[in-house]
């Protein structure tokens, strides 16, 4: 395969960016979304800005991982995230995706993990809970959105 490791995961958070954007605009339309659906996208967004600031050495002890967002909240930190992964991803050489980062988790248990494990886990956490907000939906008779990394592709061709 021919493309480079932060090519692929810049497009990887180009998709979790439109896939949130997908989820907030669902819960938009819906003015007051089960407060269950919603406390999963925060914590869903919370743990980007966790991530983000342990990546960039700030302490993420200050944010908490399951907030109480409001959906006015949800999307100031959506955009948040959104802006924060853009620059760290037009600062990131191709090397500093092995660097590694230590941070105490929300316990204060020191850890050391790659950039690019770090990336990874964000990816895949969000999937995960958007997952299942998608079930939490379907279980009380809604339609829930795609937010498949497959349909973000085929809407970019």
């Amino acid at each position: 395969m021919n493309v480079q490791p932060n090519m692929a995961m810049i497009k990887i958070f180009e998709h979790a960016a439109w896939a949130n954007q997908q989820i907030f605009d669902v819960f938009q339309k819906s003015k007051g979304s089960e407060e269950k659906l919603l406390r999963l996208f925060g914590h869903v967004l919370a743990a980007e800005q966790v991530w983000l600031a342990r990546i960039n050495g700030e302490d993420a002890l200050v944010f908490s991982i399951w907030p109480e967002y409001s959906l006015e909240e949800c999307e100031q930190v959506m955009n948040q995230n959104i802006r924060g992964y853009q620059t760290l991803f037009e600062t990131l050489k191709e090397a500093d995706f092995s660097k590694i980062v230590t941070y105490p988790n929300s316990k204060g248990i020191v850890f050391h993990t790659s950039i690019n494990d770090i990336l990874n886990q964000v990816s895949l956490h969000g999937s995960y809970h958007r997952g299942q907000i998608a079930m939490l939906q379907r279980q009380a008779g809604e339609e829930p959105v795609s937010t498949d990394y497959i349909v973000y592709v085929r809407q970019l061709e």
